[in-house]
């Protein structure tokens, strides 16, 4: 590869957007939410499901969940997006905020990591 290319997919990754929000895992069967905050909504999606998958998550209650019912009785959603500017900006704070808003807004979801 040459010089001129690197440079360019370079560039192209520091302007790079990835999509930020809060996304939900509900289970269908007994209408449980679960909410988190992501910095890159697909990764974070296959991470979760990896780890449930695997039998490794964190939330010990979504994980019997997923167990019991199988990833077909899950629907996984992108609730808020959060809109921002400068993707080298850290918009973690931002996030938590978005995220407890949702929680506010429905008392039956609660968060994925305690």
């Amino acid at each position: 590869m040459d010089r001129k290319r690197k440079l360019e997919l370079l560039e192209a990754w520091k302007n790079l957007r990835p999509e930020m929000g809060v996304i939900s895992f509900q289970c269908s069967a007994t209408d449980e939410i679960f909410l988190t905050t992501a910095t890159d909504i697909p990764t974070k999606f296959n991470r979760i499901r990896f780890q449930l998958s695997a039998g490794n998550c964190p939330n010990k209650r979504l994980q019997e969940l997923w167990e019991q019912y199988g990833e077909d009785a899950f629907e996984l959603q992108v609730i808020k997006r959060l809109e921002y500017d400068d993707p080298t900006e850290n918009h973690q704070e931002e996030l938590e905020t978005l995220c407890e808003l949702c929680l506010l807004e429905n008392p039956k979801a609660r968060r994925v990591w305690k």
